[in-house]
């Protein structure tokens, strides 16, 4: 583990893999941290230098005032970059971390060889979603986040996989409960205020949208608005539900290598 100091706070990452290898970074969705992207470390660090980091408000990073920006979570990628003296790498990010992604592809593509956006949309949910979530969040703190932890099963897994894994179930959505109140509002703001319907198609990077057919946070549709929209992106849909890295770990490991491996 390391961190990097931002102007107000600091930055918790790690980074592993061949120091020769190109860099590839991970981002984390809302209400996890790192971690989520344990069950891809093995197949990911044999080809590549991996920067997996906890998105300001999550883990061990920063917990600063809300509501927070899609632009400025994207800038705290680019400050962590920027720190770690890397000029260019891909970037992969799932829910959050793929608007965050999308953020980067419209507004610092140079600083991106190719992209890759998982369980996510161009616009995630709208404020009456959101707004309720961030004022129970802020007003009953980590008893609330306990609660959306018990809830988030059933929204970011199959029952299925559930059932047949709950070890693993457990141990992601324990990240939840584990997250900062302060620091989940501040990024339920983020998510709710993000729109890049009218700007996605700027994207000139070789792009690669995942998506699980089960998922009712970011069903499908929103993954194929972004396919449909950027020039030549590539698209692949697993039986999952949101956290399809998790899920399919094997298959989403392997379609994102061959994606970023591609010439």
């Amino acid at each position: 583990m390391g961190s990097v100091q931002l102007a107000d706070g600091v930055l918790n990452y790690q980074l592993e893999g061949p120091a020769t290898a190109p860099v590839l970074v991970l981002s984390n969705s809302l209400g996890t941290d790192l971690h989520m992207w344990d069950t891809q470390m093995p197949a990911l660090t044999a080809h590549f230098r991996v920067l997996r980091y906890d998105t300001r408000g999550h883990g061990g990073s920063l917990v600063t005032e809300g509501p927070y920006s899609i632009e400025q979570l994207g800038r705290d990628v680019l400050a962590l970059l920027d720190a770690l003296n890397i000029e260019r790498a891909h970037f992969c990010g799932l829910s959050m971390g793929g608007l965050i992604g999308q953020w980067l592809g419209i507004n610092a593509g140079e600083r991106l060889q190719r992209l890759v956006v998982c369980n996510t949309a161009a616009k995630i949910g709208s404020p009456e979603t959101w707004n309720p979530r961030i004022e129970r969040v802020l007003r009953e703190g980590q008893a609330a986040m306990v609660g959306l932890r018990d809830a988030s099963i059933e929204r970011w897994f199959t029952q299925a996989y559930a059932a047949a894994n709950p070890a693993q179930a457990k141990r992601i959505t324990d990240m939840l409960a584990a997250t900062s109140p302060e620091g989940y509002a501040a990024n339920c703001g983020a998510v709710r205020d993000a729109d890049f319907r009218d700007q996605v198609g700027a994207i000139r990077l070789p792009l690669l949208v995942i998506a699980g057919t089960e998922d009712a946070v970011t069903p499908p549709a929103g993954s194929l608005f972004i396919q449909e929209r950027v020039v030549g992106a590539e698209y692949a849909e697993f039986r999952a539900a949101h956290l399809s890295n998790v899920e399919v770990g094997g298959p989403f490991s392997r379609r994102l290598i061959d994606f970023l491996l591609a010439r």
